[in-house]
């Protein structure tokens, strides 16, 4: 499957004007393939603000990339609730009938005091078990979350999205919040920057709940928004010929290198 993406071109940092045409390969979530929505582009979504939806730039902004949903069809629902001190809760519902939802199955975690020893994780089932119930609802939920990243930081709950992207030579994923989707409440979403140009990264949303917190998630609502990054001016040839970026090199020198400064007294460097 291929995603067509119409983009604005850059050359050494100046934007061209013209647009280009850059395909984006889509790979099914291999933990539950063929379920949940194929990433679409929307600039004029329903659920945004009114003067987001009216404004040309806020309706740019909007469109760029293109809106995720989670692996989950359209009878399924999941929540994934932060209770504090390390425990969160995962419920599993489905409306078969159209009329009502009915819980399935909880999931809870719960990390260990100060992050030493291993993740407990217990199942409560709401319907007749069977010897492989338990295993199935923690199979699924791993199927929406990524239950290895729970609490990093304190909070943190990422969302597995339905489909992977694989981008052109040279363009890197960047993986973050919905774009001016701005109604309270809102948990904040950490972003990321992947070279899915060589490798189909999981894609992922990691929010960060307060105590209390839930996030509901349901088959046609967003998770998040991808869009894509053209690095290809900023790449360097090796000697053999080899063409590679050196971004991510660069940025681990800068960090690496603003604490020996700091620590030589330098008084012209800042922290990362």
């Amino acid at each position: 499957m291929v995603l067509t993406l119409r983009l604005n071109s850059k050359t050494g940092g100046v934007l061209n004007l013209y647009t280009t045409q850059m395909e984006v390969s889509l790979f099914p979530n291999p933990r539950r393939p063929g379920i949940g929505l194929r990433p679409r582009s929307e600039s004029q979504r329903p659920l945004l603000p009114q003067h987001a939806r009216n404004c040309p730039v806020l309706e740019a902004a909007s469109g760029l990339g293109v809106l995720v949903y989670p692996p989950l069809a359209e009878h399924e629902l999941f929540q994934i609730g932060y209770e504090g001190e390390g425990k969160y809760q995962l419920e599993y519902s489905v409306n078969a009938t159209g009329h009502k939802w009915e819980p399935i199955f909880f999931v809870t975690f719960q990390l260990p005091v100060g992050s030493v020893g291993a993740t407990k994780e217990e199942v409560k089932m709401m319907i007749p078990v069977t010897p492989e119930s338990n295993q199935t609802a923690s199979m699924m939920a791993r199927m929406f979350i990524a239950p290895d990243d729970l609490g990093t930081p304190a909070g943190a709950v990422t969302l597995r999205g339905a489909y992977n992207f694989q981008t052109p030579g040279g363009w890197d994923t960047v993986y973050t919040s919905i774009f001016n989707m701005i109604e309270r409440p809102i948990a904040p979403v950490l972003a990321i920057r992947v070279e899915t140009d060589w490798y189909v990264h999981d894609t992922e949303f990691r929010y960060v709940l307060l105590p209390g917190e839930t996030i509901s998630v349901s088959h046609n609502l967003p998770i998040g928004q991808a869009f894509f990054v053209d690095k290809a001016a900023a790449k360097v040839k090796t000697g053999y010929g080899l063409e590679h970026s050196p971004h991510y090199l660069r940025k681990s020198r800068q960090q690496n290198a603003a604490p020996e400064a700091r620590s030589t007294g330098d008084p012209g460097s800042k922290p990362p």
